[in-house]
């Protein structure tokens, strides 16, 4: 069967996209432009959280306002254990010692366990409800996450945690701006592989059958409750690895990591780039970032024009930047 044309154009604009993030930071370390490469690997990070949120709000129908919860447990999985490891103070010493540590990969698996336990009961709860009320639950645990950690003296608080150096990867060097970039662009690409395999799986059919029509999907036998929560856990772990990258990439973790703030920042590139569009928290992240880049710093209001932007978006283009790239409009 072969897709509409616009289907065809949207595959290229996302291996264009994928290129030219690639690309970019491999010629700004010629070039000898360290900034260039950290702005690319914050480009990968928050686009990876966009496709955590993605999953559960493109596909799933889930307008969640507290992902900001994920990515900050991320987020102090990385500074709590680095810290540890690095003041030489066990975690815990009852029952068991457990030593804090700076290896990457232990944190990763740290902070999706803890994220998914978080999602579960989260989700638990807040999936019992729609609309407007799963918005405001979701919202309501993010801010009592956030106010705990701002009552955290032990690593921080209102201060946030600083990390002295970024935290090892079977022996790279993560403090080179390249090497970083590619340990965070490969977990991009990671994470866009599993959504496009679940997406397209009999689970992420039934997913998305229970977004477009509960009712229907009920009379065939299948729990909506059950996919929404997987989705959500699912959705929950992506994002807090994003979160252990950003804090190393920052060598610095805060409460604002679990704002709503950050929520709604994450939304914004979901949104902008186009809801349900496997690439669009890429394109939208994106595009976020350049108008922060190029206009933070000649306008104090540049945020007036994102505004404007989403709106335009939400009115004029429902497909996002991802649509109107890929020329949906003209094909519909």
């Amino acid at each position: 069967m072969k897709l509409p044309m616009f289907k065809q154009r949207e595959y290229w604009v996302n291996g264009v996209l994928m290129g030219l993030l690639l690309l970019v930071p491999l010629i700004a370390t010629r070039l000898d432009e360290p900034f260039i490469v950290t702005l690319a690997t914050k480009l990968a990070i928050l686009a990876m959280a966009g496709v955590g949120l993605n999953l559960a709000l493109g596909y799933g129908g889930l307008i969640s306002l507290g992902h900001a919860v994920f990515f900050g447990l991320g987020g102090y999985a990385a500074g709590v254990l680095a810290s540890h490891a690095q003041n030489y103070e066990p975690l815990f010493t009852w029952p068991l010692t457990i030593d804090g540590t700076t290896s990457m990969w232990v944190i990763w698996l740290v902070a999706i366990a803890v994220s998914m336990l978080a999602a579960m009961f989260i989700g638990a709860l807040s999936l019992r409800t729609r609309g407007v009320y799963f918005i405001m639950i979701t919202l309501a645990f993010a801010q009592m996450l956030y106010y705990f950690a701002i009552s955290w003296p032990a690593y921080g608080g209102e201060d946030g945690l600083s990390l002295y150096v970024r935290n090892q990867f079977f022996g790279l060097n993560t403090l080179q701006p390249l090497t970083f970039f590619l340990i965070c662009f490969v977990w991009l690409g990671v994470s866009l592989w599993f959504s496009a395999r679940l997406v397209g799986s009999r689970f992420g059919l039934a997913l998305q059958s229970v977004r477009q029509n509960e009712e229907r999907v009920i009379s065939v036998g299948i729990k909506p409750f059950n996919l929404r929560l997987v989705a959500f856990v699912l959705s929950a772990a992506i994002t807090a690895v994003a979160g252990a990258l950003y804090a190393d990439l920052n060598r610095f973790v805060s409460p604002s990591m679990l704002s709503w703030h950050m929520s709604g920042e994450i939304m914004v590139f979901v949104i902008l780039g186009g809801v349900g569009r496997l690439f669009g928290p890429l394109a939208g992240a994106a595009l976020y970032i350049l108008l922060e880049h190029f206009l933070g710093g000649v306008m104090a209001y540049w945020q007036l024009l994102l505004g404007v932007l989403l709106l335009l978006v939400v009115l004029y283009s429902p497909g996002g930047l991802m649509g109107w790239l890929a020329g949906e409009r003209a094909h519909e």
